[in-house]
C-alpha cells in the first residue's frame, strides 16, 4: 500500500438549518486504498462527499485532495476525479456514444479517443450491440452500466461510487467487484458508500463508519470486528450505531399486515 496520501480532511463540519450534520470529521486516505462508508440514513455520507466533489460549500475545516485545498477555487483536481451518484439522470435522447463521448471530452480526452475507449468498455459489458441506441430504451442496470463507463472513462485517480451496483444483475456485479479489486490494486483510490453490508465488508481495505454526524469506527473490518466484538459488518453496523430493535420492528410490521387475516 502507498504512503502516498490522496485525500485529507480535518475537522469538517457542516451545517443545514442550525443542526450539524458533520461535525468534526477527519479523514486521511491513502493511494490504492477502498474506503467503505458507511452509516444510517442522514448520517452525512453523501454530504461528506459533495463536499469533496465541490458541489456544496458553506462548510467550515480543511478538505485537501491530491495536496490541494479545494477551497482555493481552482477545479484541476476534478480532472482527476470519477463520480457514479447514487441517484444519476442520464440524458434520455442521447446515446451511449454521444454521452460518453461528451463525458471523455469534459476530462480532456479528445473526441476520438474518447468514442473509441467507450466503445471498448461497452462491449465488455456486452452493450455493444447498443452503443448507439437511445438511453431512453435502457433497463436501469444497462444505464447503471453507462454510468460506471462514464465515471472510469478517463482513468481517474479517485473513485467516488454511491450504491454503483445498483439494479445490476449478479453476474455484472461479480465483474465489476473484480474491476474495482484491480483498479485498486493498480493505485486507484476508491471512495465506496453503500447500504449492502456483505458487499462493504467483502471487497474494502478499510471501513469509515459514521454516526451521528461523526466518525464512529475506523478501520480493517477485522479491526471493527475485535472493537465491537461482532461478527458479520451487519452486526457490527447495529452494534456502534445502538441500533437493536430491527427485530421488534418488524414484528409490528408484520403484525399489522396481517390484521383481519
Amino acid at each position: 500500500m502507498s504512503t502516498e496520501e490522496v485525500l485529507s480532511i480535518q475537522d469538517l463540519r457542516m451545517k443545514y438549518d442550525g443542526r450539524y450534520v458533520l461535525n468534526g470529521i477527519d479523514l486521511h486516505v491513502r493511494r490504492g486504498e477502498m474506503i467503505g462508508y458507511i452509516g444510517p440514513n442522514g448520517a452525512g455520507k453523501s454530504t461528506t462527499v459533495k463536499i469533496m466533489l465541490g458541489l456544496v460549500e458553506g462548510y467550515t475545516g480543511t478538505v485537501r485532495i491530491f495536496g490541494q485545498d479545494i477551497a482555493d477555487g481552482s477545479v484541476e483536481y476534478k480532472r482527476r476525479i470519477g463520480y457514479v451518484p447514487e441517484v444519476a439522470e442520464l440524458y434520455d435522447q442521447l446515446t451511449p456514444a454521444e454521452y460518453l463521448t461528451f463525458t471523455g471530452e469534459l476530462y480532456g480526452l479528445s473526441y476520438e479517443e474518447a468514442y473509441e475507449k467507450a466503445e471498448r468498455l461497452m462491449e465488455c459489458f456486452d452493450l455493444g450491440k447498443v452503443y448507439h441506441s437511445r438511453i431512453a430504451t435502457f433497463s436501469k442496470g444497462m444505464r447503471q452500466k453507462v454510468l460506471l463507463i462514464s465515471s472510469l472513462l478517463h482513468d481517474p485517480d479517485l473513485l467516488f461510487l454511491d450504491e454503483p451496483l445498483s439494479g445490476l444483475d449478479a453476474n455484472s456485479v461479480m465483474v465489476v467487484k473484480e474491476i474495482l479489486a484491480k483498479l485498486s490494486a493498480a493505485g486507484t483510490t476508491i471512495f465506496y458508500s453503500s447500504h449492502i453490508m456483505d458487499v462493504v465488508e467483502k471487497i474494502s481495505s478499510r471501513i469509515v463508519l459514521l454516526a451521528d454526524s461523526r466518525v464512529v469506527a475506523d478501520g480493517t473490518f477485522k479491526e471493527l470486528q475485535q472493537q465491537s466484538q461482532e461478527g458479520s459488518l451487519e452486526e457490527v453496523f447495529n452494534q456502534l450505531t445502538g441500533f437493536h430493535n430491527h427485530g421488534a420492528i418488524a414484528d409490528r410490521f408484520v403484525s399489522i399486515i396481517r390484521e383481519g387475516s
